[in-house]
């Protein structure tokens, strides 16, 4: 394919070109400002090639070790509690994505800032003086933020105390946080999202929900009766943002994972049509405000039983987001065989897809199913799309003249946009793109600094040692290129 889409940008005009961090793997200083500890600030930094050099993406504690890290806070490394400084490197890093040209910086509010422990009636007034200035200087470069309310972090207190989603009482302790943040920023931003990737619950419930999965009987039940709990929470944060903010765009996101049938066996094609749906779930709700039919007979095979309150069905109807956004990183292979059911929820497959080329970390990359999933995704929902993650984790080398020579990002992320402008033509309606890891930061799963997303480097290694200087790499001065062309200099 030639290296320009054509003369012409198939993307809309004002298309959202951008990145995306999440607080709780760039913010660091854990314990300033007076915030309280959050569930990711007790994610230990795990050595990445102990089990194949695969990063396992998220992140569980039990309660024995929760216990431990409380006691004893220096007893292993915890990499996100310094992240890469952006607490003071903010100006920095801000105008760093506006030489870029960012139209659109994806960030989430750390709750721990606002609410150390969730559970005080007045938020915390120096987290939410922190928020205003990264804000500010956002808007200052025309650099429209999207605000996540929640990315894989809570007070850690909320675990402690109720475990986590699984416990009703946290529907109205994060409406409390969720209305503080839009009072507080309604005149400043009109993009948010309420939950990160929610469907990776089932994939690890601490890091999804707070749960610490030791203490729960049926791992499956309180996945969804978390979520369940999620929906409602949502559903009242889109209710009150459009109350609070005009012309507010509020949104759902997922980690789609598409999975194609192994064989042409009908089997192998109902398998993938389930594990599809399993992905589904969440936007089916969120958008259409419904427990689709599907789940039923699921939740029967599995002895899940969701727990309602009588007015639930009535928040949800009226708590339906505006757009879906995705993560997208791979595609899946399903067949038909005894773990199925729970390939189909995990975030990594071990059916690998003999047709793909596979990262440094054994992810199968796969733009096309970018395209495809877009498009399956707007035929069923017909809302605005928006692509919130996508990205290449690889290693980085800073030569001695401090360039990054990071051609296989350019590459990646290249393929990935042309099938993005093929779906557009294809006519689907995409709003905007953030990249993963914009800058680097800390990995979600193993706390690694090592696996590298960003068109900026930091230095610092995986115990935390460097200087924290930034540098541009190459992908740096060509994603400037491709948003000053919108799209079209690929």
């Amino acid at each position: 394919m030639n290296n320009k889409i054509d003369n012409i940008s198939k993307f809309p005009k004002d298309f959202l070109w951008g990145g995306a961090t999440a607080a709780n793997q760039i913010e660091g200083a854990y314990l300033e400002g007076g915030k309280g500890l959050s569930t990711s600030d007790m994610a230990a930094y795990k050595d990445p090639y102990a089990k194949g050099d695969v990063d396992n993406f998220t992140f569980n504690v039990s309660s024995i070790e929760l216990e431990k890290y409380l006691k004893e806070p220096d007893c292993c490394l915890f990499p996100k509690r310094w992240g890469i400084d952006f607490y003071h490197h903010y100006k920095e890093d801000i105008a760093l994505f506006a030489e870029m040209g960012f139209k659109v910086y994806r960030m989430s509010i750390s709750w721990a800032r606002i609410f150390p422990t969730g559970l005080e009636n007045e938020p915390n007034e120096e987290g939410l003086l922190f928020y205003d200035k990264v804000i500010d200087e956002c808007l200052k470069y025309g650099i429209e933020p999207l605000v996540t309310m929640s990315h894989y972090e809570m007070p850690i207190t909320l675990t402690e105390k109720y475990n986590g989603w699984v416990h009703r009482d946290l529907v109205g302790l994060f409406e409390k946080f969720a209305v503080t943040i839009l009072k507080r920023y309604k005149d400043k931003v009109k993009y948010w999202i309420t939950f990160n990737e929610m469907n990776m619950s089932l994939n690890s419930l601490y890091t999804g929900a707070g749960v610490l999965e030791d203490l729960v009987d049926n791992k499956l039940q309180a996945a969804y009766q978390s979520t369940h709990h999620q929906f409602v929470a949502s559903a009242l944060a889109v209710k009150a943002a459009k109350e609070l903010i005009k012309d507010v765009k509020i949104g759902c996101m997922i980690n789609q994972i598409e999975a194609y049938a192994k064989t042409t066996k009908p089997q192998d094609q109902l398998q993938a049509l389930k594990s599809n749906q399993l992905n589904m779930f969440f936007p089916d709700i969120q958008v259409r405000g419904e427990y689709p039919s599907y789940m039923d007979r699921y939740f029967r095979d599995n002895n899940i039983s969701i727990e309602m309150h009588e007015e639930d069905k009535d928040i949800l109807k009226n708590g339906c987001v505006d757009f879906v956004a995705i993560s997208y990183y791979m595609s899946h292979v399903s067949e038909d065989r005894e773990d199925a059911a729970e390939l189909a929820t995990a975030f990594d497959s071990p059916i690998k897809n003999e047709y793909l080329e596979m990262s440094q970390w054994n992810w199968p990359i796969d733009p096309i199913g970018l395209r495809i999933s877009l498009i399956k995704l707007y035929d069923r929902y017909q809302v605005p799309l928006f692509v919130a993650e996508n990205g290449l984790g690889a290693k980085d080398v800073l030569e001695a003249d401090n360039t990054i020579h990071d051609q296989y990002r350019i590459d990646y992320i290249k393929k990935h946009i042309q099938e993005m402008a093929e779906a557009i033509e294809d006519g689907v309606e995409l709003i905007g793109y953030t990249t993963w890891g914009c800058i680097d930061l800390i990995s979600c799963g193993t706390s690694q600094m090592s696996k590298r997303y960003g068109f900026i480097y930091v230095d610092q290694d995986d115990e935390g040692n460097g200087t924290l200087n930034r540098y541009r790499k190459d992908s740096f001065y060509w994603y400037k290129k491709v948003i000053d062309s919108n799209g079209v200099n690929l």
